[in-house]
């Protein structure tokens, strides 16, 4: 049986991706389905900032499709309907090997709110009442509802649940038809102008009690002081976001979007997105259970400097 050196296995990869770049620029431009996310919302804008630097500098066009986030997008993905999709890193658990990624984007931080005067100070205070966690088929409503059940707060029985999209929900938190809402997003979030009369709660005891319980390792995240106007810094949950394609995608359709990853990062920080930016080869291949696909890992080793 013939020995492959690591030098010959480092040689054959190079060509590999040589081969998949020479095959983006020798034909017509890759069209991309991209599942994003609800109109307004940070994944339909990022949806769109990616597609927009794709047509400046790629090989690859990007039509981002508006969907309700995570939880739908991957449903789309595993049944054909997009070739590509954004999603909370703790969605992606779903795919069980039937997804691959292209790399970790952002960090999407997880908020809680309830009105200044609320007698609610802590998470087990919620109990007994109205709590609005974002739409159905988002991924942070999959997470609000697994901090609540990390804090024995049951949808149906402890606690009454809604599902709003976010400027909605602001408006039944201020009119008082809710008690609190749960959203995920970048820092700040849009919407929540001072003099919004909400209080924005410490969650970052739970990181550690809902990674044990879920099997995901949840990020303790910093949120500074003032990043809305008053506020003291506090510490919440942090869930990166990914970018996943099915697993077979052409391998020149994936080097084309890790190199849109890489080399467009200036391109690709939404006004939204503000806090912690993966766009840099250590941290975007830092994808936890959902595997790299194949050409994207390779591409990234040949980036290596």
């Amino acid at each position: 049986m013939a020995i492959v050196s690591r030098r010959s296995t480092l040689h054959l990869a190079g060509a590999a991706i040589a081969l998949a770049v020479a095959a983006c620029g020798d034909s017509a431009p890759a069209r991309v389905r991209l599942g994003s996310g609800l109109a307004g919302g940070l994944f339909h804008q990022f949806g769109n900032t990616l597609a927009a630097a794709a047509d400046r500098t790629s090989r690859v066009r990007i039509a981002p499709v508006a969907t309700p986030g995570s939880a739908s997008n991957i449903e789309l993905l595993e049944s054909g309907a997009i070739d590509a999709a954004l999603a909370l890193g703790d969605t992606t658990v779903a795919l069980a090997g039937r997804g691959l990624a292209i790399g970790r984007l952002y960090e999407s931080y997880i908020h809680l709110a309830v009105r200044t005067d609320s007698s609610v100070r802590k998470l087990a205070d919620l109990q007994g009442t109205r709590v609005d966690i974002g739409v159905m088929g988002s991924g942070a409503a999959l997470t609000a509802e697994r901090l609540l059940r990390t804090a024995d707060l049951q949808p149906g029985t402890d606690i009454t649940l809604f599902n709003r999209e976010l400027s909605e929900a602001l408006a039944a938190l201020r009119s008082g038809s809710v008690d609190a809402i749960i959203w995920g997003g970048g820092l700040p979030t849009p919407g929540l102008a001072i003099p919004t009369p909400v209080r924005l709660l410490d969650l970052g005891i739970w990181v550690q009690p809902m990674s044990e319980r879920f099997g995901y390792s949840y990020d303790r995240v910093q949120i500074p002081a003032n990043t809305y106007p008053g506020t003291s810094g506090f510490e919440t949950i942090g869930v990166p976001v990914l970018l996943l394609v099915a697993p077979d995608m052409t391998d020149s359709t994936v080097v084309a979007l890790a190199e849109l990853l890489l080399h467009g990062s200036s391109m690709l920080v939404p006004d939204r997105a503000r806090g912690f930016q993966f766009f840099d080869r250590r941290w975007l291949v830092g994808t936890g259970d959902i595997a790299l696909h194949p050409a994207a890992a390779a591409y990234y080793r040949s980036q290596h400097r």
